[in-house]
């Protein structure tokens, strides 16, 4: 077997992000953290990969073996196996340590079961009052309800019998569904309770207890069905099939091509559905309405769809409940009384995030929109936040009189409304918006600013590993680089003359640009290291990205292994590849590093010594990267620089804290410091060496005295 299957991999990224929360070194709402990044991402997966899968079974044999040798239905059962698996550890964590910790703390969780009397009245009046107005119940005998039952919404099923027993048209059961709204909070808290006697010591301790939305919803619900006795409830969401494409061809209304798919994905084929246990008659007519069998239905013993209860993590006054927050340190070469553009000029400037601050980022638009030397502004727009500061400075830039160009890629899938939200605001404002490309998503994330100086026009670039997301960047490990090289600038012209022009493809300097040429030049690449490999001076390969899942790329990089070349890969989520096989990829050694912040950057390395090659890009090794979208490779040229970022990417390697070994045989292990070796925890040690260039601004920009590390090489392992 050369290839580990894609969707089974993904799953096992999954089950290492569940362990981080099953860790005992967490405090409990850190531990919800992580089990709601679970639960959103197992919601992506089936509405995506699971529906692909399930379109390849039904297209029956034809649709043959996936490069693990597994039939779709072999992968539909392997998935349901290890999916079930993962959740009924995510709910027993919550149930035994998660909510018994939280209780503990004062952030108290009372179900249905420990209502008081006086709680009971509460709820009800509550009910009435802030919940009945606003519901709407739908009946089950009809199509109108459950054709719109949405995806990741939740929904109320109820069993009801008629009371007029005379009516015998009435003598059966009848079920209706409820939707809850997405706008009433989930959580709901209860009054304090009156103290009795004296409160002693603990009456200054933090309390907050309170109760699931979902639960007032199956008690007082009936109320919705006057002249109806309540028999059977149960919650339930669906997962529909969210894995189709616009209409490419609809270049004149892509606009309204994009929400008409919006509008599709609430009423696709449903590919799932979660449900609490308490009637079996619902859970198997709902099944039945949603075209599900057996393996399609999860039963969930807790709350349903806990991202929507991560606003549990940001009560105040449970602090002793939470990590304590980080420290993110500004980038010490950049000074508030210095034009941002004069430093650039100086040099190139590396930002790491989130050890670095992300302001910088959003000062380049800000400082360009308000600048009257700016001429001109064009960025590349993935996926940023809904009230995003480099938005309002685009609409201030156009405002001014600027010729400001966005990039809006309207297909950055699951954010399709929020971006087409903000492209009218920027189209309103004056701003030339392009809606991406015709087959091809824009997933680089590039800016660039043309300034009148006296010398003449110059430009100034802005590249990145990650979106401009001010949001995500407090929470993603990212690396982005400020540069005005002429080169770069250059190539970065021709890049957005390509997207939003006609033009021919040029050869660049310095940019390498998928689809046209980032696959074969990472190919390239890995075979030169392949023919220069000697037993004397092996090769070198270390790479770190998201996801490994090209197959040519794999099989180069197998070639490279069978000539000698050792080969590092930080692979966070998916790897295909299979590693420490005997004639094959005995050289590579596969890591994967979860920890507090997701690891994002994209860093690959070719060679060693003084004739390495150094690059940041925008692009996972997948096919949909390196084929079917533009994205950016980029060199890192500075000399400082270039050491900064090799630390980063030698330091991951070094991880013995918070990294995992891939086997030959799919499994991940989790790396323990060797008898006698010092712990080290990457993700530590950015912060630290964060603080210590903020403290020491001087030597972090000096380039003659760099503090040189031995190269993690070390024995490989499988």
């Amino acid at each position: 077997m050369n290839f580990f299957n894609r969707d089974l991999s993904w799953i096992d990224f999954n089950r290492r992000v569940l362990e981080e929360g099953l860790s005992s070194d967490l405090p409990p709402l850190e531990k919800f953290r992580f089990l709601s990044i679970v639960s959103s991402n197992f919601d992506e997966f089936f509405m995506v990969r699971l529906a692909a899968m399930k379109r390849a079974e039904r297209a029956g044999t034809g649709a043959g073996k996936d490069p693990a040798g597994l039939s779709p239905a072999d992968q539909l059962r392997i998935t349901a196996e290890k999916v079930r698996d993962c959740i009924k550890k995510q709910y027993e964590c919550l149930k035994t340590e998660i909510f018994p910790a939280l209780a503990k703390g004062g952030l108290e969780l009372v179900r249905p079961d420990g209502y008081s009397l006086e709680e009971m009245d509460y709820l009800e009046s509550f009910f009435m009052r802030e919940i009945y107005p606003v519901l709407t119940p739908l009946r089950f005998d009809t199509d109108d309800g459950f054709s719109s039952v949405g995806t990741l919404s939740i929904y109320a099923a109820f069993l009801l019998s008629s009371e007029d027993s005379e009516n015998k048209e009435d003598d059966k059961d009848h079920i209706a569904i409820v939707k809850i709204p997405m706008a009433l909070s989930r959580i709901i808290r209860l009054p304090p309770a009156a103290p009795k006697g004296d409160p002693g010591p603990s009456a200054s301790a933090p309390s907050y207890r309170w109760v699931l939305l979902d639960d007032v919803m199956l008690i007082w619900g009936v109320y919705l069905f006057p002249g109806f006795t309540l028999k059977e409830s149960m919650l339930f969401k669906v997962d529909r099939d969210a894995d189709f494409s616009v209409d490419e061809q609809r270049d004149e209304d892509f606009l309204e091509a994009m929400e008409e798919v919006l509008v599709r994905r609430d009423s696709s084929r449903a590919v799932r559905m979660v449900y609490t246990p308490g009637s079996v008659k619902l859970r198997d007519a709902l099944a039945e309405r949603f075209s599900l069998g057996e393996q399609e239905l999860y039963q969930i013993e807790g709350p349903l769809h806990l991202p929507a209860l991560l606003a549990l993590t940001e009560i105040p006054g449970f602090d002793g409940l939470r990590l304590k927050p980080r420290r993110i340190y500004p980038q010490p070469v950049l000074s508030e009384e210095e034009p941002l553009w004069d430093r650039i000029r100086m040099g190139d400037v590396m930002l790491h995030l989130p050890y670095q601050s992300f302001d910088p980022v959003v000062r380049f638009f800000r400082d360009a929109a308000g600048d009257p030397q700016v001429i001109s502004i064009k960025t590349a727009l993935y996926r940023t936040g809904g009230d995003s500061p480099i938005v309002r400075a685009l609409e201030e830039a156009a405002l001014n009189g600027k010729h400001v160009t966005a990039l809006v890629e309207l297909k950055a899938r699951f954010d399709e409304a929020r971006n087409i939200s903000w492209a009218n605001r920027l189209e309103k404002a004056g701003v030339i918006v392009v809606y991406g490309l015709a087959r091809l998503k824009v997933h680089a994330k590039i800016t660039l600013v043309i300034r009148r100086e006296h010398e003449g026009v110059k430009r100034y670039v802005h590249l990145s590993t990650g979106n401009y997301n001010d949001k995500t960047a407090t929470l993603y490990e990212d690396i982005s680089l400020f540069t005005a090289r002429e080169d770069i600038a250059f190539d970065a012209g021709l890049l957005f003359n390509m997207i939003t022009g006609y033009s021919a493809i040029y050869a660049t300097r310095q940019l390498v640009i998928a689809p046209t040429d980032l696959k074969r030049r990472l190919i390239e690449l890995i075979d030169r290291e392949a023919k220069r490999s000697t037993p004397e001076t092996p090769g070198r390969i270390m790479a770190k990205m998201n996801a490994l899942a090209d197959s040519d790329v794999i099989q180069a990089l197998y070639r490279a292994s069978e000539a000698g070349v050792r080969i590092l890969l930080n692979v966070r989520g998916i790897c295909m590849l299979v590693p420490g096989v005997s004639g094959l990829s005995e050289n590579i050694r596969v890591v994967s590093v979860v920890d507090r912040y997701l690891e994002h950057a994209r860093i690959f390395c070719f060679g060693s010594g003084g004739g390495e090659e150094l690059y940041l890009s925008s692009a996972d090794w997948m096919p949909r990267n390196l084929e079917r979208r533009i994205e950016l490779m980029f060199p890192v040229l500075q000399a400082d620089i270039r050491e900064q970022v090799r630390d980063i990417l030698e330091a991951c390697f070094r991880d013995n804290r918070q990294s995992w070994v891939l086997a030959s045989n799919g499994d991940w292990t989790r790396s323990v410091p060797a008898d006698g070796e010092e712990a080290f925890r990457a993700q530590e040690y950015f912060l630290s060496r964060a603080a210590a260039a903020a403290e020491n601004p001087w030597a972090s920009s000096n380039q003659e005295f760099i503090v040189r590390r031995r190269s993690p090489e070390g024995p490989i392992q499988g």
